[in-house]
């Protein structure tokens, strides 16, 4: 897990500018095969989450899961992990909002959809909707956010929205709350409960 985590750290460099090399023999020396590009951090923890329920060590198995710090970034990690760059397998999730834009990076850096998955607003609604609003409320008392959750409705933004659009707006409220979550809700799910992206992307992997 240490060298695939140099090998995402050299991959972030490269696509801010530094060279590449690193991240070229680091791909080698690790028998990097697939990538898969997600917008950030949570959507790793929670595929890592899914990936370790079933018995899968995707580093062992040659996949790398890349957060890119936003969706804008797809073409550039394209063009580095995919044909024109280290040559990689792509896969990933991608927001139903971002889908077009999806399509003309991949496109531009001439690797296929086909292994991009599609979540309606992005994998926190996903993962919310499957394990319901009252499910998801057990999570945050269990983890000593209630009280914080509680605070959070109380805001007069929040009224007569969904019980499931104020969850999600209160995971990205606090820095590192939509990472610790990203595992917890996939773990939290019974095996009939995965989301269909979720799952596809994992087993097409």
């Amino acid at each position: 897990m240490t060298d695939m985590q140099a090998f995402r750290d050299a991959v972030s460099g490269w696509a801010n500018g530094r060279p590449g090399g690193a991240a070229r023999d680091l791909a080698v020396r690790l028998g990097v095969r697939t990538a898969v590009l997600l917008e950030g951090a949570s959507d790793r923890a929670a595929v890592e989450a899914l990936a370790a329920r079933r018995g899968r060590d995707l580093a062992a198995e040659g996949v790398c899961v890349v957060p890119m710090g936003g969706a804008m970034s797809i073409a550039r990690y394209a063009g580095l992990l995919g044909p024109p760059g280290l040559g990689l397998r792509l896969a990933g999730l991608c927001d139903e909002r971002e889908q077009g834009f999806y399509e003309r990076g991949l496109e531009r850096a001439r690797a296929p959809y086909q292994g991009f998955f599609v979540c309606v607003s992005d994998l926190e609604d996903e993962l919310i909707r499957a394990l319901g609003a009252d499910r998801v409320e057990e999570i945050l008392d269990a983890e000593g956010d209630l009280r914080a959750w509680q605070t959070f409705l109380r805001q007069p933004a929040q009224h007569g929205r969904l019980r499931q659009q104020q969850l999600r707006r209160f995971l990205g409220t606090k820095k590192g709350r939509k990472i610790r979550y990203g595992g917890l809700l996939v773990e939290a799910l019974g095996p009939d409960q995965v989301p269909a992206p979720l799952d596809g992307l994992l087993t097409s992997l």
